[in-house]
This record gives structure tokens, sequence and C-alpha cells, in this order.
């Protein structure tokens, strides 16, 4: 005997879906402030990729899934000749952003890497704009980039603030999805209701699991997730242009839904309603490609390392002292990858005291044979500190600490080195942006010649000027 489905009255879109779809269509922003960092970002992530195209574990991914497909009016890839489907075009962007771990990042009771959307919102804005060209109509502006990227900062950032997707094993590029999608659709014109259905879609989509972010199985995927999350969303939005149906109670719904499914039965809480914070107060990873929390410590161990570089040998003891959410990042034992290194917060540490840097190369094979290295891990302890924990999730402070301490075999230690605001932080952005303007400069001169440099530099230099771009224009300027 099996149990019958009751049929019902079809519901109401979910209240949490709808407020996403009517932020996208409609939330005009007014911040300043928001397009100021906007426009940094939108440098900063670009840059990221530029340089991820110097490792060949990034680039084999790259290009059409089909060698040799070249698509009209296709969306073009910065720093590449290929000029593919905007599905395609959006894994391609969104890969070699976060490849490197390099671009923004948030926190709440969830991580997140707000640019991570870019991908899709550049690779949509330009296969649009050079439809729009070729039809005689207008091109999208980097103005509707920006606030498309304002936009998708608020959707993945504000629904991270309380809502703990990685501690239920769900990767937190579901975020990237969801934002991406609301704001893709809308790029390319979505009503409220198809914004309404592709956003439903998202939600009840296959989610990503964090077991690619963790020991025993820690690996690259982890660098292209959000790259195959945010194409996903194109793809998922240009469905519901064509008319493809919704499902309202995606989340809600008994036992099938979201929340019974994937969320122990609860709803997602939030905190504040959409606007331009999260963008507003993003945080920048400046100086070290590594996982947001390990800035402080990579900052710390740096600035140790004059005091204890000629005295290696004669190191007793490391103490390290970190906040609650960057206990996934300690790390014992052999680390097999790359992408086991920039998550463990004892190898960053280690780079950074033994050689006052820390940089992608680092991460790579060759660097990890250094044999010091992994005795210096061994010397470290790790201790969760409940003031660096309480500040870090303080609405007032949002801070992301760290400190260290060297003890030496005589007894004698350094003076105990902490950082509560790390460069990239919103309350350093004095010292960081010219240091930011001067890592796109580095990433741009990987890939393009001298006056190539020049055009881009100029242009991004004059905000106005580059928000009046027209998006196809912008990227045109980007390729080789």
């Amino acid at each position: 005997m099996t149990a019958k489905t009751k049929a019902g009255k079809r519901p109401p879109f979910d209240r949490e879906i709808v407020a996403i779809a009517d932020y996208a269509a409609n939330y005009k922003i007014k911040s300043a402030l928001a397009y100021k960092t906007a426009h940094y970002c939108l440098m900063d992530t670009l840059g990221c990729g530029l340089e991820a195209l110097s490792y060949p574990a990034c680039t084999k991914l790259l290009g059409p899934a089909v060698s040799g497909t070249i698509v009209p009016n296709g969306a073009r890839v910065p720093g590449t000749s290929y000029v593919l489907d905007p599905v395609t075009a959006a894994f391609n962007i969104g890969s070699m952003n976060r490849w490197l771990d390099y671009n923004d990042a948030w926190f709440g009771r969830n991580g997140a890497h707000p640019s991570d959307n870019l991908g899709g919102i550049l690779a949509t804005a330009d296969y649009i704009s050079r439809c729009n060209v070729a039809a005689g109509k207008a091109p999208l502006k980097i103005r509707d980039v920006l606030t498309a990227m304002i936009k998708a900062h608020e959707i993945q950032g504000i629904t991270a603030l309380e809502n703990n997707f990685n501690g239920l094993g769900i990767d937190h590029v579901i975020l990237v999805k969801i934002a991406s999608t609301a704001v893709v659709a809308q790029l390319m014109g979505g009503t409220r209701d198809e914004i309404l259905n592709a956003v439903s879609n998202a939600w009840i989509d296959g989610q990503a699991i964090r077991t690619y972010r963790h020991a025993p199985n820690t690996g690259s995927r982890k660098s292209w997730a959000a790259g195959d999350a945010t194409s996903r969303a194109v793809r998922l939005a240009m469905m519901a242009l064509k008319g493809e149906m919704g499902y309202p109670s995606a989340l809600s719904a008994k036992q099938w839904g979201f929340y019974d499914v994937l969320f122990e039965g609860k709803p997602f809480k939030y905190t504040r309603p959409f606007g331009s914070y999260v963008m507003e107060n993003v945080l920048f990873k400046i100086a070290y490609p590594a996982g947001f929390h390990g800035q402080s410590m990579a900052e710390c161990a740096i600035k140790l390392h004059p005091q204890i570089k000629d005295r290696l040998g004669d190191i007793a003891k490391v103490e390290l002292w970190t906040h609650d959410k960057s206990f996934h990042l300690i790390k014992e034992g052999p680390l097999h990858n790359p992408a086991d290194r920039d998550h463990c917060i004892q190898y960053i540490a280690a780079i950074g005291l033994i050689f006052g840097r820390l940089t992608a190369q680092d991460y790579e094979d060759a660097a990890a044979a250094d044999p010091r290295i992994d005795v210096l891990r061994a010397k470290m302890t790790v201790t969760m500190d409940k003031k660096l924990t309480e500040s870090l999730f303080d609405p007032k402070r949002r801070s992301n600490g760290a400190a260290i301490r060297v003890t030496y075999k005589d007894g004698s230690k350094t003076a105990k080195v902490e950082i509560e605001y790390p460069l990239g932080h919103p309350r350093r952005r004095k010292d960081g942006i010219p240091l930011l303007l001067e890592k796109f400069k580095t990433n741009l001169a990987r890939r393009f010649p001298a006056k190539q440099q020049q055009a881009i530099l100029d242009l991004c230099a004059d905000k106005a000027r580059l928000a009046a771009t027209p998006v196809n224009e912008f990227v045109d300027l980007l390729v080789v």
C-alpha cells in the first residue's frame, strides 16, 4: 500500500524568494560608497583572474566545452582569446577569478566570497551587449555591472550572516548560485515572475557538498566550484526567460522543500534587509592569497619574520591564537596539494615566519618541499581565543583577529604580535586601496603589453568614464 499525496492549491512564493527577487528587480542603489567599492572590487577581481592564468591547473579547464567552438556575439574571457556562450564564459571567468583564493571575502555564520558572482555577471552583460550592438540596440554599461555586483554581494552576504550552510556540509557556493541567478535574470530583462521562477529553481538545484575543502579529500574543485555555481545560475536564468516554471514553496514545502531536506527543518534567519551593506563593508584580500581567516595570521607572521629569521633553529614553540571560524583551517600531518596548503593556518604562518612573504607560488609543490616548513608546523599550537571570536561576530566590529608568539629553546620569547583588523578590512581602506591598485597593475603586467596596460589603467582611473563605458568595449580591452 502506498501513501497518497494530497493535492492542494499551489502556494504563493516563499517570502525569502520574494525578498530576493524584489530586491534584484526593483531596489535602487543610492550609496556612493557602494559604487566606489564596487569599482575597486571589479578591478581587483579581474586582476586575480589574470594572475590565475599563469597556472596550468587553472587554464586546462578553460575555453569552450567543445574545442574550437566560437559563438556568434559570444562573451569574451579576459586575458584570453576565447569567444563563448554566456554559460561557459561564466564558468571560465568565475573559475579564474576564484582560483588563487585572492578575491574578496565576507563572513558571518557562513563564509562567502561575493565577487565570485562576477563570472556570471560579466559574461551575461558582455553577451547581452554584443547581441544588442549586432541588433542595432544600446549595449549595457559598466554601471549596470557595478549595480549587479552590489546586489549579488548583498544577497549572498546578508544570507550568509546568520545562516550556517557550511556547518551542515553544504558548500558556501550555493549562495553564489542564488545571488547570481537573481541578478543575472534581472540583467537579461527578466520580469519579477521570471526572477522568482529562476531563484526557486536555484534553491532546489543539486547543491555542492564541502568534501573537496576538507581532509582527506581537499582538492582543486574548491577553485572552480564558484565558477560552476555562477555558470549554473546563468543557465537557470536563461531557462526562466524562456518560460520555464518555478516552484513557489521550494524552501518551505513540508518533507520535500529545502528546509526539511537540507536545513534541519529551520527557516533562514535574516537580521537586516537587503541594501548595500555588504559591498560597502566587503573584505579585500590585498596582500596575501589565502582564506580571509588566514589574512591576519599571515600579517602577524610576516611582521615577526625580521626578529626570528636568523633563529629558526632555536625555536622551541610557536603559539597561534585565532577565532572560532578559523578552526577549520587547522591541519596536522602531510599536506598533499596547493588546495590543502592554502587552507592550513599553520602552513600560512610558517611561510610568513620563514620567508617574510606569502604568494600563490608558496603553495606549490616546489615551495612546500622546503623541510623547514613542516619542522616549524610541528612546533605550533593553536588556541581559539574567546575575545577574538566575540569581536568577529560583533556587528559593530566584525574584526578578523589573530596573534603569534615565538618561544626559543632558552626560554626567551618574542612579544605577542596581534592583528585585529587585517589590511583588507574596511577599517583599513586608507592603507589598503593604494596597495590594491598596485596589485591590479602587477596583474595587468602579467598578461598585457605596456600600451594595453596603460589603456586599461587610464580607463579604470576615471570612475565616471568607466561607469559609462559599454561592457563589450571594456571587455575588448582585456582580451588577447
